[in-house]
């Protein structure tokens, strides 16, 4: 039995797709899981301003309120912090520029639904995301 979570993050993160059907998956410097777009909402800050806030930081995407459609409160277990549990409030986009990694992403890529389920994923982005991806 593993150790029960100690502690909960509360994040903002997008389901972002384009035309095509292709997820938007990033991967922070140094850790191997890709994941949404996305991160910690500040004391304060509302969910979507912290996703405004983070994808501009994060893949220079900025965000039109009326372009973005709240998807719910998902949780599941940290990829990147032992004994933590991500709460993530979140929302779908779809887009055509193609974003810029910057800030602490390494790597940002399109792929295809079936394709991303062979990647290494945050648990979030398997067991919550790409079956949500497959209804939109």
């Amino acid at each position: 039995m593993g150790e029960a979570a100690s502690r909960t993050i509360r994040i903002a993160a997008a389901l972002i797709d384009d035309e095509a059907g292709r997820l938007l998956l990033v991967r922070k410097t140094g850790t191997r899981w890709f994941m949404q777009a996305g991160g910690k909402i500040e004391a304060g800050e509302s969910a979507l301003a912290a996703l405004r806030r983070e994808l501009a930081e994060e893949i220079g995407l900025e965000v039109c309120t009326q372009d973005v459609r709240y998807l719910g409160c998902f949780s599941a277990s940290a990829a990147n912090e032992r004994n933590t549990i991500v709460e993530a409030e979140l929302f779908h986009m779809r887009v055509r520029v193609a974003p810029m990694a910057q800030a602490e992403i390494a790597e940002a890529l399109w792929v295809g639904v079936a394709d991303a389920a062979g990647l290494p994923l945050a648990p979030l982005t398997r067991y919550v995301v790409l079956p949500l991806a497959r209804t939109l």
